[in-house]
């Protein structure tokens, strides 16, 4: 009898991440899904990581606490700073230092309490606002090092960083994900959301989403504030 395929899939609660986990679900993977409050200034978008869960049928989702608004230096975690409503050159403020580091870091270390060889998330390096670490050669390098760090690899049992979006544009993710069955209705990609979950409609975030949909001749099911 084949042995289940597990899979850890880092869930944030936008659209990239629901379409990461119906693409791992997808190749046959047993998915555990896992998210974090890190101290971002709004929980909507872990509430909508639960409803994504559920309604994806994980085996089991866990939600983290890492406080990196001790540490600040983003728009996502200090309210001093605000989100840009308009488009930026370069690395924005939005840009959490070390962000994926860390989150790809616990996600190693529930793979091997699991046993699971296998890491998905929803990084993309073509439709973006610029992070270093959404880069093919960051997961790369990433991969590498979860191989000489740990239990697991230096016993022969090699884990794989998959970034399935890494090279799809946003319309291409839509499409992808709506021939899954992925209810977008259930996700939320904005940075300044408000109390209720409605989306600022004007973030960097909020920009690529809409133009992703219209792309993708997809209505869009997004609220907007």
């Amino acid at each position: 009898m084949n042995k289940i395929k597990k899979a850890v899939v880092l869930v944030s609660g936008g659209l990239d991440s629901a379409t990461t986990l119906a693409m791992a679900q997808d190749q046959g993977f047993s998915c555990y899904a896992l998210s974090f409050r890190y101290g971002q200034r709004h929980i909507t978008e872990l509430e909508a990581a639960s409803r994504v869960g559920k309604a994806q049928n994980v085996v089991e989702h866990k939600i983290i606490n890492i406080d990196l608004g001790d540490i600040g230096g983003s728009a996502l975690t200090d309210t001093r700073i605000d989100v840009p409503d308009y488009a930026i050159e370069g690395i924005p403020v939005t840009y959490v230092p070390a962000r994926n580091t860390i989150f790809l870091s616990m996600a190693l270390a529930w793979a091997e309490v699991l046993e699971s060889q296998d890491i998905f998330l929803g990084v993309n390096a073509v439709d973006y606002s610029g992070y270093p670490d959404c880069r093919p050669e960051y997961i790369s390098s990433f991969e590498e090092m979860a191989n000489l760090a740990t239990k697991a690899g230096v016993e022969g049992k090699s884990m794989t960083i998959h970034a399935p979006l890494i090279n799809m544009s946003k319309a291409e993710i839509i499409q992808a994900g709506s021939q899954l069955g992925v209810d977008y209705a259930q996700t939320i990609s904005c940075y300044a959301a408000d109390e209720r979950g409605n989306a600022c409609g004007v973030c960097d975030s909020c920009r690529l989403r809409r133009e992703g949909f219209l792309a993708a001749n997809v209505i869009d099911p997004t609220s907007y504030s």
